[in-house]
């Protein structure tokens, strides 16, 4: 099956198929469509492990993410699998790996702005709120008609933070 003809099948399911009032049901779907593909499928595994994700099941996911990027997962889909298991090691309390991750990772393409996003996030939850907001204006400055110069020059001013909130601080 070509990677189009495979895509077209993955949107589909989540244009027709996926319902988050249905887990279960919703994993089975996805089940019957990767049962087409082989069992150690690199992409086959970044679909699973997205639709574990897409229901709020992270611990399920991150093996999954894991597993199609040990697996051999290439361009685009590895980029989002390592975006997408940075979000959900958040999501669970792992946002000290989460960062690694995200900071490792080359340019995102074209989900650079999503990568950003995650990293401010990230950054915040290790107390690191001035480069937090450095990381998320950095990634809003390109979207800017005007105030880019301006902006820029504040963002520089920034302290950079990398303190973690004492006991008992919300994050």
């Amino acid at each position: 099956m070509t990677g189009t003809a495979w895509q077209q099948k993955i949107d589909r399911f989540y244009e027709q198929d996926f319902d988050d009032d249905d887990p279960q049901g919703s994993i089975a779907k996805m089940g019957e469509l990767l049962a087409e593909r082989p069992e150690d499928d690199a992409e086959a595994l970044f679909e699973l492990a997205g639709v574990h994700d897409a229901l709020g099941f992270e611990n399920e996911a991150i093996p999954l993410y894991r597993r199609a990027i040990a697996a051999g997962l290439k361009g685009t889909s590895a980029l989002r699998a390592s975006i997408q298991l940075a979000s959900s090691l958040r999501n669970v309390g792992a946002s000290a790996e989460a960062l690694t991750i995200l900071e490792s990772m080359p340019d995102g393409g074209i989900d650079e702005g999503a990568r950003q996003a995650f990293l401010a996030l990230a950054l915040h939850d290790e107390g690191r709120h001035g480069d937090a907001l450095k990381t998320a204006l950095l990634a809003l400055i390109p979207t800017l008609d005007g105030y880019k110069q301006s902006l820029t020059a504040y963002v520089t001013e920034l302290p950079s933070t990398a303190t973690k909130p004492q006991s008992g601080e919300p994050r």
